[in-house]
This record gives C-alpha cells, sequence and structure tokens, in this order.
C-alpha cells in the first residue's frame, strides 16, 4: 500500500515537530505501507531526513499563501493521490474537504472549540477566523474515516460538540524529544532563595498570546518579590502582537517594570534544552490547550512545575505539581510560594514530573499512529476488493 500524507498547512512549531518525528522513528513497512508520499512546502520538505521508502512531493502552489494552498488541496491533491496509487490520505493538519477517500485527520487545535478561550479574542478577525476553523474542522471529522486525538479530554470536549460520527477514534499523544531528558540531576538545581546574588530563576515557556496569562504571571512575580524573594522570570516564545500590547498595557497600569523579568522572544526548539536546564522552577499558565506539548518538556527537564488548573494540564501533570487558577495572580504567587518554600517538595514534584514524561516517546507515538493508519487502509482495501 501507500499513504499520502497532507503537509500543505505545516511549516513550524508543534506540527513540524510531530511530522518529523513521525517519519523518523516509524518503519512503514511494519503497516503495509510500502510507500510514504508527502506533499509540502520545500521549508517542510527540507527538514525532513532522507528514507528510502519517502517520497517527496512539491508543486508550486505549495509555497504561496493560504487561498492558493487551499485551491491545490480541494482540486489537486485528489488528482496526485490517484495518479500515485495512494490507497489512504492522512491529514495532520486537520481540515481537509477534498473528494479523496479514505482519509484520516488529526485534532491539533481545541481553541475553536472552546468558547470561553475564543472570546478572549474579541470582536477580531482572528475570532471570525477560529469560528471558521471550528466549521471546517467539524465538517472534516465527521467526513473522516479515521480521527486522532491527542488527549482523552480534548476526544471528550469535541465529539460532544460535532456528534455523532462514523468515524473511527484513537487517542494517540505526541512525544517528548529525548534531548529534554538530559537535565542535570535534580539535586543541584536548587540555590538558596535567601541570597539576592543567587535568585531562584523562573522559567514560561509558550507564546504570548491572550489565553496563556503572561501579564498575571508577572504580577504574581511581583508579588513574589515584595515578599523579599528573589527571584526573576524569563518568557520565551513568538508573539500576538494584539496580545503583547495587552502584556505592556497591564504592566505599565500595575507598575510591574523592572530588571526582575525579561521576555527573551521566540527560541529554537533545539535550544530549549539548555534553557531549561538554566531553570529553577517552570511555570505553565496558559487555560487551553488540545496537548501540552511544552509542559511536558518541562517535565522532562526535571523542574518542579507551577501549572493552570485547567485540563488537559491536570491529567497529564497529576500530583506532581502545584496548581493554581491562571487568570488569578494572587493564586499564581501562592503556588510558586509553595514551591519556593519547600525544597523537598520541589525534588519530589520534580522526579514525579520526570517520571510521568517518561511515558511519551515519539517511537510509541509513531508506532500507535501508523498502527491506525494501516488499519483504515486494509479496511477500506478489503472493502473495495468485496465490492
Amino acid at each position: 500500500m501507500i499513504l499520502g500524507i497532507d503537509a500543505s498547512n505545516i511549516s513550524s512549531g508543534g506540527g513540524l515537530t510531530h511530522l518529523r518525528n513521525l517519519l523518523l522513528h516509524v518503519e512503514p513497512k511494519n503497516y503495509g505501507f510500502e510507500r510514504v508520499i508527502v506533499w509540502a512546502s520545500d521549508s517542510t520538505l527540507d527538514v525532513l531526513e532522507g528514507r528510502e521508502w519517502l517520497v517527496k512531493r512539491r508543486h508550486p502552489l505549495l509555497q504561496k499563501g493560504i487561498v492558493a494552498r487551499s485551491h491545490w488541496k480541494m482540486i489537486k491533491l485528489p488528482l496526485a493521490l490517484k495518479i500515485e496509487n495512494c490507497q489512504l490520505l492522512f491529514v495532520p493538519g486537520g481540515s481537509y474537504l477534498g473528494s479523496f477517500r479514505p482519509f484520516i485527520t488529526m485534532s491539533r487545535n481545541l481553541l475553536p472549540f472552546q468558547y470561553r478561550e475564543l472570546l478572549r479574542f474579541g470582536a477580531t478577525l482572528m475570532t471570525l477566523k477560529l469560528l471558521l476553523l471550528r466549521v471546517l474542522q467539524s465538517l472534516t471529522y465527521n467526513r473522516a474515516s479515521g480521527l486522532i486525538f491527542l488527549t482523552d479530554f480534548a476526544a471528550k470536549n469535541i465529539l460532544e460538540i460535532i456528534g455523532s460520527t462514523e468515524s473511527a477514534v484513537r487517542v494517540i499523544p505526541h512525544g517528548i524529544d529525548a534531548a529534554f531528558f538530559n537535565a542535570p540531576a535534580v539535586e543541584p538545581r536548587f540555590p538558596s532563595p535567601d541570597s539576592a546574588h543567587s535568585p531562584l530563576k523562573l522559567i514560561y515557556v509558550s507564546m504570548i498570546d491572550f489565553y496563556k496569562h503572561q501579564w498575571k504571571v508577572i504580577h504574581a512575580v511581583k508579588l513574589l518579590r515584595n515578599e523579599g524573594y528573589p527571584v526573576t522570570l524569563e518568557l520565551l516564545g513568538p508573539a500576538r502582537i494584539s496580545a503583547h500590547r495587552k502584556l505592556e498595557r497591564y504592566v505599565r497600569k500595575f507598575s510591574l517594570e523592572g530588571e526582575f523579568w525579561n521576555y527573551a522572544g521566540p527560541c529554537e526548539h533545539e535550544l530549549l534544552p539548555a534553557k531549561y536546564r538554566e531553570a529553577d522552577i517552570c511555570i505553565f499558565a496558559s487555560s487551553c490547550e488540545n496537548m501540552p506539548n511544552i509542559l511536558m518538556e518541562g517535565m522532562a527537564s526535571g523542574l518542579p512545575i507551577a501549572c493552570s488548573r485547567r485540563s488537559p494540564m491536570l491529567d497529564i501533570l497529576g500530583d506532581a505539581g502545584v496548581y493554581f487558577e491562571p487568570t488569578d495572580e494572587v493564586e499564581i504567587f501562592e503556588a510558586i510560594k509553595k514551591l519556593i518554600d519547600s525544597v523537598s517538595l520541589r525534588r519530589k514534584l520534580a522526579e514525579n514530573a520526570q517520571q510521568l514524561a517518561s511515558q511519551y516517546s515519539w517511537s510509541r507515538c509513531a508506532d500507535e499512529t501508523f498502527e491506525f493508519l494501516g488499519e483504515i487502509a486494509h479496511k477500506h482495501t478489503a472493502t473495495a476488493q468485496d465490492v
């Protein structure tokens, strides 16, 4: 059998990490696939390591904007799949309204399906885009032969919204890059919080966005400083311009300026393990996630974690973290303070979190994904032969 993969809207971030590792850690022949053909932009295909069974397909429309890529997906892709004699299409990007059958897709974005979080964007084009994405993905999920969710939480919430579906459903979590597990032992990570010359370093890795609540974290760290705790905060990640402006307004309103926090901007993924090794406490304050890969990387890094009291964070971190309401700076302050005040608690939670993280591997993700792809492909091949 031949598997086609539509990666036309995958160019960076978690989607690209997933695709690269999926193809890096699997032997497709074990699941009945002799070849895997990937259609994507040049920049995406260049990231994928060569394999004897991997075929990279390029098209001029895939180098252009969303309108050109949508035209290619609707009109050009179904024909290309037939020419290549593909038995199955995999659409990890989440949306597909083309005519080719069968296809399997993934749910990667929970934000369009949570109105409370979606409304944080206000009356903006982003809100309209998310609502449109909700419609497109709902249609895709109901037309797919197979549907992959990253967490049980996402599966439950989205299936309740889109209603009954004939799609086969499978929950397959992402993995964690092995580099994050190479952090030093937990013990040396706890300098004395009593010394102003050796402040505890807090790290929050995530895009500056309305549902990430970085301004509340800054406020909480200021409260810690007011209580005499020598702590510093580093924010890492890209920024939505409108959300970054909100952060700046919030900082001015509550007089949170100072050298105790720093926004370092985006960070290359391969540099993040070193950033975690420099930190003492990890913070994750998002209120909406499909699967919080960043949280899992912090867990793998052996850091104690102060975390948003929302699912799926609660499900993944379990009893290995200290929790807070992400919109309440006082709760965030109290959670971090609890960690600072107890070296033994930090050590215990860090060890437990790292142990929980060890169950998430890219090899497992790749094997479970291709097992599911193989099941659907074989089922439809058998049905076609019977007919």
